[in-house]
């Protein structure tokens, strides 16, 4: 199962993205979904994580607040609503399928997407 990120790109500070990430061949709506990024040189680290049913949510402390996550399961899709970016928020950003509910570990997650890069202007 390959999942597939999209909606990436170059950003001002202070500007706001959406990524999405679609999921075909997996039983989407059974599975709790994260997302994560990685900068250069650094190791991939959480940013938020929303379960099966799209009720419960978890942000990791540097972007609560200024990200959402969010899931459409008639459409197989995960979003993250990336708002007031940062500098400090340059990444390529992972979307992750997993059984493990509001995990935050990558160990945590069974299925991987290719990964959409955002840059953020200063």
């Amino acid at each position: 199962v390959q999942l597939q990120a999209s909606g990436g790109g170059l950003v001002q500070a202070g500007g706001s993205l959406r990524l999405s990430c679609v999921a075909p061949g997996l039983t989407f709506s059974t599975y709790n979904m994260g997302w994560f990024r990685q900068a250069p040189g650094k190791e991939r680290v959480f940013v938020a994580t929303v379960s099966w049913s799209g009720s419960r949510a978890s942000y990791d402390d540097s972007v609560q607040g200024r990200f959402t996550i969010s899931r459409d399961n008639a459409k197989n899709t995960v979003y993250l609503q990336i708002n007031s970016a940062k500098f400090e928020d340059t990444a390529v950003y992972y979307c992750a399928a997993g059984r493990i509910l509001l995990g935050n570990n990558p160990s945590q997650y069974d299925y991987w997407g290719q990964g959409t890069q955002v840059t953020v202007s200063s």
